[in-house]
């Protein structure tokens, strides 16, 4: 790259800032700030896409640390990127990770786990492959719903998924843009499959790494009083956002909105979802396989599967 490229990425990165962040006064900020690293020399002997894509995020992030405002370089050019539609692409992301169900279990005891990673797919791509993963748990008796591995994804599959813990449609949030423009998300009113019982326990297990629309789920779960959050705080994440070609490999991605959610009046970003119990990621599942089973046990004592409840019990740390 020659210095000329390099100062013209930057000047779009800090218009394109200017003109489409969620927040006009800290986009000037953030616009500024690029405008001085600029001049100071930060940038001027960087000659790699990667290099310069990796030094323009962290110094976009130093304003206020909003993890989606990014200068994202990736292998492919624009152009090849652009011959594959964005559905086609999610279709094929899909369709390699089995619509983001990475695991369908019945644990010991009848305690369901769910685990979605690497992401939440549209419905319109990964839809059948979820319904048929919420069809399997339905009789369970409680669900483990893992989301240390998932990092963001589609609030209309959060929406999906969310309509099957309630047996009514619930407000999760309303994204708010720059200009004052609002549009409500509500859980799902109608699903293809019995809704999970809602006095059935369940348990949301996050990490550090559970970002964005990951942490949509754990939170407004958590916020409903629909589930118990086990794990770590997640990334804070919140805002989404529009992506704007500045180089064959860069792409800068802005974040346009912010969702509230009517309980709390603000959302999870910047502070990440808080855990209702803290503990390492690695062992959250089992602190969470514990709760539930003993729960289960505390209701019922001579349930069918006590027996089994009890020896898995024996096993857990």
């Amino acid at each position: 790259m020659r210095q000329d490229e390099v100062t013209a990425i930057i000047e779009r990165a800090a218009k394109l800032v200017t003109e489409h962040y969620v927040f006009p006064e800290t986009a000037e900020h953030i616009a500024a700030h690029l405008g001085d690293r600029l001049r100071d020399g930060r940038y001027a002997d960087v000659t790699d896409p990667a290099a310069l894509g990796a030094l323009v995020t962290e110094d976009l992030q130093s304003v206020n640390g909003d993890l989606h405002l990014r200068l994202r370089h990736g292998a492919k050019t624009a152009s090849e990127r652009e011959e594959e539609a964005e559905e086609e692409f999610w279709a094929l992301q899909a369709a390699a990770t089995m619509g983001g169900v990475a695991r369908v279990e019945r644990l010991a005891g009848n305690v369901g786990l769910l685990d979605i990673r690497p992401a939440l797919f549209p419905p319109q791509v990964a839809g059948d492959a979820m319904m048929a993963a919420l069809r399997l748990l339905g009789g369970t008796d409680a669900l483990l719903l893992d989301l240390r591995g998932n990092r963001g994804g589609s609030p209309d599959m959060v929406a999906l998924i969310c309509g099957w813990f309630f047996a009514e449609p619930a407000h999760l949030h309303t994204m708010h843009d720059r200009a004052g423009n609002t549009h409500q998300f509500w859980s799902a009113a109608y699903l293809p499959v019995p809704r999970y019982a809602a006095d059935k326990p369940v348990h949301v297990l996050t990490s550090a790494q559970t970002f964005s629309g990951g942490e949509e789920l754990a939170y407004d779960l958590q916020q409903l009083g629909r589930a118990t959050v086990i794990g770590e705080r997640t990334r804070g994440g919140a805002h989404p956002c529009v992506g704007h070609r500045v180089h064959p490999h860069l792409e800068l991605t802005v974040p346009v909105a912010r969702p509230i959610n009517p309980l709390t009046g603000t959302n999870w970003e910047g502070c990440g979802v808080t855990p209702d119990v803290e503990v390492a990621a690695d062992a959250a599942r089992d602190v969470a396989y514990r709760r539930a089973l003993e729960a289960l046990l505390a209701a019922d004592p001579q349930r069918p599967t006590s027996d089994e409840a009890r020896e898995a019990l024996a096993t857990l740390p």
